[in-house]
C-alpha cells in the first residue's frame, strides 16, 4: 500500500471539516478511544491517545507492532480496512493509510489488491528468508554495538537479552504447545526460572539439531511429572524443613525405586518485588498482611510459595490475612510483570526477574536450584551437550552477569538417590 506525497500533504493540512471536527472532539474527550478489529476469529484492541505527544499514525503502529510481537495478530491475519480502522478511530484515512504504509515498508504487514492488509508470513524462500535473516543480523548488531559504545560488556548484553526473552516468551506460552515432537527434544518441567530460557539458547548454539522446552508447573508438579516419564528433567528448589537439605528428601519422596541425579542449575536470592520507589514502603513480610497492600503469589507447590509459606508461618502472619494470596501466577516473571503493571502493590520472586522490570527488591533468602534428572537421561547422549552448556565457564559468565545467581557450583552433581 502506497501513500502518495500528494495525500500526506492533504493529512497535514487536513482540510476536510469532518476529519478537523473530529480532531477537536479528540482533544475534548478524557478517554482514548478503543477499537477492536476481527483477525483470524480473535479480537485485537487498538487504543490512540488523542493528548499523546506521538502521532496517531504511529501509535496505530506502535499497537500493531504489540499485537504481532506478542501473538494476539499473527501470520495471516487480516486488519480492518484503511476506511473501517479510520471511522473508528475518527481519524483522517490518510492517517491510517500512513501507518499501514509504514507497517509494509518495515516487512510487518503485506497488501494484497482488493483483500486487504494482512499480517506478513514469514518467507519459505530460502533467497527471502536469508535476507529476513541479515536484517535480523542487523537489528541486533545495531543495538549490541549502541550498548558496547556506552560501556557495556558483552556478558552483560547478552544477560539483558536473556531477560527480555524470557519476558517475551512468558507472554507467547501457546509457542511451547507448537513446538515440533522428537527424539532430539528436551523436555524440561518444574519451577520456573530465567536461567533455563539462557541455557535453551546457548544449547541451540552448541547442539542446533537439540532443542529444550520447558513448561512452568511447580518444583513439586515437576518431580510428579519426572517420576511419571513425562520429562527429562525437573527444575526444583524445595527445602526439607525436618533436614534443612534441598531437594534430595522431596525426590526420595516424589520418585521412589528411580535412580536420580541432582545437578545444580544455581544457587539464587529469592524475595519481595515492590515498583521502584517502594510507594507503600513494604519492608518485610509482615507488611503483606497490612489492608492497604495487595499481594500477587506463585502457584501451590512451586519452591517459591514454600519459602513465603514458611516466611509468613516464622513471622505469625496467617495466609487468610494477606490480599491477593489466593491469587496465583506461575513465572517469577510474570510475576514481576502484575507489580510493574501496578495490578498488584507487591510479589514474590528472584532477583533477576525484579531487575529485568526495574522494580526494587527486599531479600527473603538464599536458596539451591537443582535440576532432577533420572540417571539413564543423565548418561543419554541427548542430554549430553545440555550438560556440557551448563558447565561452560562463558555461559556462567553470562548467568552471573542477570544478577542475583551464584554460578560456583552450576552443572555439577549435588545429590543422587
Amino acid at each position: 500500500m502506497l501513500v502518495t506525497a500528494r495525500a500526506r500533504r492533504a493529512e497535514d493540512r487536513a482540510p476536510v471539516a469532518s476529519p478537523a471536527s473530529n480532531r477537536a472532539r479528540r482533544r475534548a474527550s478524557p478517554r482514548p478511544y478503543r477499537v477492536r478489529c476481527t483477525s483470524g476469529g480473535s479480537l485485537s484492541a487498538f487504543q490512540v491517545d488523542p493528548a499523546s505527544a506521538v502521532p496517531i499514525y504511529q501509535q496505530i503502529i506502535e499497537r500493531v507492532r504489540a499485537d504481532v510481537a506478542t501473538g494476539r495478530l499473527r501470520p495471516g491475519h487480516r486488519l480492518p480496512t484503511v476506511r473501517a480502522l479510520a471511522a473508528e478511530l475518527g481519524v483522517h484515512v490518510n492517517t491510517v493509510a500512513h501507518a499501514y504504509a509504514e507497517l509494509e515498508r518495515a516487512g510487518v504487514v503485506t497488501t494484497r489488491r482488493g483483500l486487504g492488509t494482512f499480517v506478513a508470513v514469514p518467507a519459505s524462500d530460502e533467497r527471502l528468508s536469508a535476507e529476513r535473516d541479515a536484517r535480523l543480523a542487523g537489528i541486533v548488531g545495531k543495538v549490541i554495538l549502541e550498548a558496547l559504545s556506552i560501556g557495556y560488556d558483552l556478558d552483560q548484553i547478552e544477560a539483558a537479552f536473556s531477560l527480555r526473552v524470557a519476558q517475551w516468551r512468558a507472554e507467547r506460552p501457546a509457542e511451547l504447545a507448537a513446538q515440533p515432537s522428537s527424539d532430539r527434544v528436551i523436555v524440561a518441567m518444574g519451577s520456573h526460572d530465567l536461567i533455563l530460557d539462557l541455557l535453551a539458547g546457548h544449547l541451540r548454539q552448541r547442539a542446533p539439531a537439540v532443542r529444550m522446552i520447558s513448561t512452568h508447573v511447580g518444583s513439586l508438579a515437576g518431580l510428579m511429572a519426572l517420576a511419571r516419564g513425562e520429562c527429562h528433567l525437573a527444575g526444583c528448589h524445595l527445602l526439607d524443613p525436618a533436614t534443612g537439605e534441598y531437594n534430595l528428601p522431596d525426590v526420595r519422596r516424589v520418585v521412589p525405586g528411580e535412580r536420580v541425579v541432582l545437578v545444580n542449575l544455581a544457587y539464587r536470592v529469592q524475595g519481595l518485588m515492590v515498583r521502584r520507589g517502594n510507594p507503600k514502603r513494604i519492608l518485610e513480610v509482615t507488611d503483606l498482611a497490612r489492608p492497604d497492600i495487595v499481594f500477587v503469589n506463585r502457584q501451590w507447590g512451586s519452591g517459591t510459595r514454600a519459602l513465603l509459606d514458611r516466611r509468613l508461618a516464622d513471622a505469625g502472619v496467617d495466609p487468610a490475612q494477606v490480599r491477593g494470596y489466593a491469587h496465583e501466577l506461575t513465572t517469577h516473571t510474570a510475576v514481576a510483570a502484575a507489580v510493574a503493571g501496578g495490578s498488584a502493590d507487591v510479589g514474590v520472586g528472584i532477583l533477576a526477574a525484579s531487575r529485568s522490570l526495574d522494580l526494587e527488591f527486599i531479600p527473603l533468602g538464599r536458596e539451591r536450584y537443582d535440576l532432577a534428572i533420572l540417571r539413564r537421561h543423565y548418561e543419554s547422549e541427548l542430554l549430553r551437550p545440555l550438560l556440557e552448556t551448563l558447565r561452560d565457564p562463558a555461559f556462567q559468565r553470562v548467568v552471573d552477569a542477570m544478577g542475583g545467581y551464584d554460578t560456583t557450583s552450576t552443572g555439577h552433581v549435588v545429590g543422587e538417590t
